[in-house]
Formats: structure tokens, C-alpha cells, sequence
């Protein structure tokens, strides 16, 4: 199999052609997409036709998968290595548990002590217009700082939640995820554990600073989210039916766009890998 490149933007990404996920790949073509993934951060891969079996072993081959026990009410009843990303309502005719998942600049599991090292999100259902999703370049974001702003913020830690952008209108369910994922402190830089590059650890569900208030932090975390999504390091996925996407959550950061008609359908379907511990729980 002879597998090619090509660039998603200037600032991060390729799609790989030439690959069936759906069939088993030599440690060669793995090795080409695992070297790959390092370097690009996002790999598309279009038109893959898979089932669930063939998406979760494909997955593992990047590490253990995280079984979403953070998550319960997300994940698929039956395949727990799979987060359903949805809005598909509820049996009962309740809102999608997932239906905001992701409408925040942030990275996958930044919220637990083991932040996720890549994501692999299936498009299953895409709306005809919008549903997209963005990502940007966090190493980019860390070394276009000024040395001044590097040093001051190299030993800080910032407060990582679990909420939501839409509060949770089921409070039984947010006291739940509160119980579940208490507040985790994350260095706001972080060093990528196989390129050994930098890059800045932060997004929207970082609510302080460890040891400042929430109101001396909001203009640090303000800036640095601001500055990390600026247009020259973002990249805007348009989803196609049968796309799959790989992205590392150790030195990119996303948001699902939400625009798409109110009525459309878009279901995706997740499989996390684990990553390296970092952070403590707050006392």
C-alpha cells in the first residue's frame, strides 16, 4: 500500500490517502502514519467505511483506549472505548447528554489526570451545511509568546473543569460530573513527551490560576486562549460522511462550532487514547 500526504493548512495537519482503515496495516504503513501524526498534529482520513470493531482496533494501535468511566452518560451503551458526540435525542425523548460536547476551546480530558494523548472522531451522520470543527497549533501558540510572557507563566498551573459552554439543565447530571471530575491543576506548558517541543496548555474550561482568583486569572487565560487561536494557527474541518480524524491532544486544542440548522442530525463517534499523567487534584 503506498500512502501520501498532503497538507491540511499551513499550520497543522495532513489527510493521508491510500489507507483503508478497514483492513489490517504493516508496521510500516503504521510506523509512516505514526511519524506523520507527530509532525502534523491532525491526520485526516476520508472515506473510510468501518465498523465500530475496526475503528477501536485501529485506535489501540496508538495506546491503551480510555473507557470514558469520566464520562458515563457519553459513551455508547455498548462499547465503552466509544464517546457518542450527538444529538441525537434520548430514548425517553430527553436532550442528548452530548449535544454541546466540545463547544469550547479545549483539550480531550485536560479535566482528569490523564489527559488524553489523541482523540479519532467518525463522522457518521454530518449535517448538508456547517457541524465543523476547529483546531489550532499549540506548540505555534507557545513559541510566538514573548520570553517575558514564557517565564512568567512557565511554572504555573491552571484550574481544569469538566462544565460545559451550555449549563447542564439536568442538575442531578452536573452534580454528577462535579463528583466525578473535580477541579484537576494542569501546567500551562506542558513538554511533549515524544517530540520533546513545548506547548501551551490551556482552553476555555480553565476557570483560575492555582493561587490567584478567578478574577486576577481571567485576564492571563483570556490572553493566552486568544493568542493560541489566532486565524495563523487554526485549521477549520469541514466533515464529510466517513471521515476520520486523528488529532493530538498534547499539542493541539479544538471546538466543535455548533453551526448547523437546529433539526439536523450530527453524530460522531470517539475513541480516546490514554496518555501520560500530569496534574493533581486540588486540596
Amino acid at each position: 500500500m503506498s500512502l501520501t500526504f498532503r497538507p491540511l493548512s499551513h499550520a497543522l495537519g495532513a489527510e493521508i490517502q491510500g489507507v483503508d482503515l478497514g483492513k489490517p496495516l504493516s508496521n510500516s504503513e503504521f510506523d509512516q502514519i505514526h511519524s506523520k501524526f507527530l509532525e502534523s498534529g491532525i491526520l485526516l482520513f476520508r472515506n473510510q467505511k468501518i465498523t465500530r470493531e475496526q475503528h477501536i482496533a485501529f485506535s489501540r494501535r496508538f495506546g491503551e483506549l480510555d473507557r470514558h468511566d469520566s464520562l458515563p452518560r457519553d459513551r455508547h451503551p455498548d462499547y465503552p472505548e466509544l464517546l457518542l458526540v450527538t444529538n441525537i435525542p434520548e430514548k425517553d425523548g430527553k436532550e442528548s447528554a452530548s449535544k454541546y460536547t466540545g463547544q469550547q476551546w479545549h483539550s480531550d480530558m485536560s479535566f482528569t489526570l490523564e489527559p488524553s494523548l489523541g482523540s479519532l472522531l467518525r463522522g457518521i451522520t454530518i449535517p448538508p451545511v456547517g457541524g465543523d470543527t476547529m483546531f489550532t497549533n499549540m506548540y505555534m501558540a507557545y513559541d510566538t509568546l514573548s520570553d517575558g510572557m514564557k517565564k512568567m507563566i512557565e511554572p504555573l498551573h491552571g484550574v481544569h473543569t469538566g462544565r460545559r459552554k451550555v449549563t447542564d439543565r439536568d442538575t442531578e447530571r452536573e452534580r454528577e460530573q462535579t463528583r466525578i471530575n473535580p477541579p484537576i491543576a494542569q501546567p500551562l506548558v506542558r513538554v511533549h513527551p515524544e517530540t520533546g517541543r513545548k506547548a501551551l496548555y490551556i482552553g476555555e474550561k480553565v476557570s483560575s490560576l492555582v493561587g490567584m482568583t478567578e478574577e486576577e486569572s481571567k485576564p492571563i487565560i483570556d490572553y493566552l486562549v486568544r493568542h493560541a487561536t489566532r486565524p495563523q494557527f487554526v485549521y477549520r474541518h469541514q466533515w464529510r460522511q466517513d471521515d476520520i480524524l486523528l488529532w493530538d491532544n498534547r499539542c493541539t486544542m479544538h471546538i466543535a462550532l455548533g453551526d448547523y440548522a437546529e433539526g439536523e442530525i450530527r453524530h460522531l463517534e470517539r475513541t480516546t487514547v490514554k496518555g501520560t499523567p500530569s496534574g493533581y487534584y486540588l486540596q
